[in-house]
């Protein structure tokens, strides 16, 4: 078996037309697939997936952890709050010239932004 890389990150929202909204604004971008089931974005070529989230009982201990690629995390971190997005983890300094920062949407799930100058796309 043979790993290819980050292909797809489904975030699990509640009101999908919200979420769309939302996320076309923090993105910059517009959904190319778009089903009551399913929202999907196309991000540099990686693929922003939005799905209803299911209600279930119990709790939800789930948790995906996705960094997203930017040029200024800072910039970036206040643009996602001033959107709506709430602090998770303040823009810091990992080593290097590596930078990242992590957010909650409005629906809860974290949304990783990270600057590292080290790490190239292969083809």
């Amino acid at each position: 078996m043979k790993i290819l890389g980050l292909r797809t990150v489904v975030y699990m929202v509640s009101d999908l037309a919200k979420a769309k909204e939302w996320y076309s604004k923090a993105f910059n971008a517009k959904s190319y697939y778009d089903t009551p089931y399913y929202v999907g974005f196309n991000i540099g070529g990686f693929e922003l997936g939005l799905h209803p989230k299911e209600h279930s009982e119990g709790a939800d201990t789930g948790c995906v952890l996705t960094y997203w690629g930017v040029e200024n995390v800072q910039k970036s971190f206040e643009s996602l709050i001033e959107l709506g997005a709430t602090k998770h983890e303040e823009p810091n300094n990992v080593g290097g010239d590596i930078i990242l920062a992590t957010v909650y949407d409005p629906w809860k799930n974290i949304i990783g932004i990270i600057y590292n100058p080290e790490f190239k796309i292969q083809e």
